[in-house]
C-alpha cells in the first residue's frame, strides 16, 4: 500500500455565493489521488457550482480552492485554464450526448471532430472505452438515443476518461439511472484508477462507489462521515 502525502485537490473555508437559499459552504476537503469519495447533501445546482469551483471556473468568495498544489486563483488566462480542465474527466446530465449519433462516434468525440465515420485508429480507441465502461459489442454502433439511462451514463463516463484524466467528477450520475441498475454502475465508477469525486443525492450509490462516503452539513460546510486513517491509503 501507498500512503500518498500530497493531495490532488484541496478546499479551505471555501463559500461561494449562487444566489441559492444559502452560499455553497465547504470548510476542508482532502483527496489524494487515486482515493474515491462521495459527497452526499448537494443539489443539482449546488453540484453545478461545486464542479465550477474545482475545476477553476470560478473563484471562491472567501477561501482557498488548490489543484495539484496550486491555487485555483493563480489561474491567469483561458489557456491556463484550458490546461488544468484537460486534467479532468466530468460525468454530468449537462454533457450533451448526440443522439442521432452511434456510440462509437459519441466516444471519438474527445479524440476528433472527424467521427463520420471515425479512422480506424479511432474506431480502436473508442471501442476500448466502450468495453470499459461495460458497454457490448452490440451496442456500438447503434445510436445512443436507442440506449436507456444506464446505457448514457456508461457513454458518459466513457467520455469522462477517454483523455486520462487525474480527477473524475461524477455529478448525480444515478439520477435517470433504474435503481436495479445502480450497483452495476458503481462498479465501473469504482474501477476508475483516478482520485473520484462523486456528487449524490443517492446514499446506495455513495457507498458502493466511496471508499469515503461523506455528508455536507450546508450551513457550517462541515463533511462528516466514514474518515479515518483508510481515506488517506490507496490500494496498491
Amino acid at each position: 500500500m501507498t500512503i500518498p502525502t500530497n493531495p490532488v485537490l484541496e478546499l479551505s473555508d471555501v463559500a461561494k455565493d449562487y444566489r441559492g437559499l444559502r452560499p455553497l459552504r465547504i470548510a476542508a476537503l482532502a483527496v489524494y489521488p487515486g482515493e474515491h469519495i462521495a459527497i452526499l447533501g448537494l443539489d443539482q445546482t449546488t453540484a453545478e457550482v461545486f464542479v465550477n469551483l474545482v475545476t477553476g471556473a470560478a473563484v471562491p468568495d472567501r477561501g482557498e480552492v488548490r489543484l495539484f498544489g496550486r491555487s485555483t486563483a493563480m489561474i491567469t488566462d483561458s489557456a491556463d485554464w484550458l490546461a488544468v480542465v484537460d486534467r479532468f474527466g466530468i460525468v454530468s446530465p449537462r454533457a450533451v450526448l448526440l443522439d442521432a449519433l452511434t456510440v462509437v462516434q459519441n466516444l471519438a468525440l474527445p479524440f476528433t471532430l472527424e467521427i463520420e465515420p471515425p479512422a480506424p485508429d479511432i474506431r480502436a480507441r473508442a471501442i476500448a472505452l466502450a468495453q470499459r465502461v461495460g458497454l457490448d459489442d452490440t451496442s456500438l454502433d447503434r445510436a445512443v438515443a436507442e440506449l436507456g439511462p444506464l446505457g448514457h451514463a456508461r457513454v458518459r463516463l466513457g467520455r469522462a476518461l477517454a483523455l486520462d484524466p487525474a480527477v473524475v467528477i461524477l455529478e448525480h450520475p444515478t439520477t435517470d439511472v433504474p435503481r436495479e441498475a445502480v450497483a452495476e454502475l458503481a462498479v465501473q465508477c469504482r474501477a476508475v484508477p483516478a482520485a473520484t469525486i462523486a456528487l449524490t443525492a443517492d446514499a446506495e450509490f455513495a457507498e458502493a462507489v466511496a471508499e469515503r462516503p461523506l455528508t455536507l452539513d450546508p450551513a457550517t460546510g462541515r463533511l462528516g462521515g466514514r474518515a479515518g486513517w483508510f481515506s488517506r491509503i490507496r490500494r496498491g
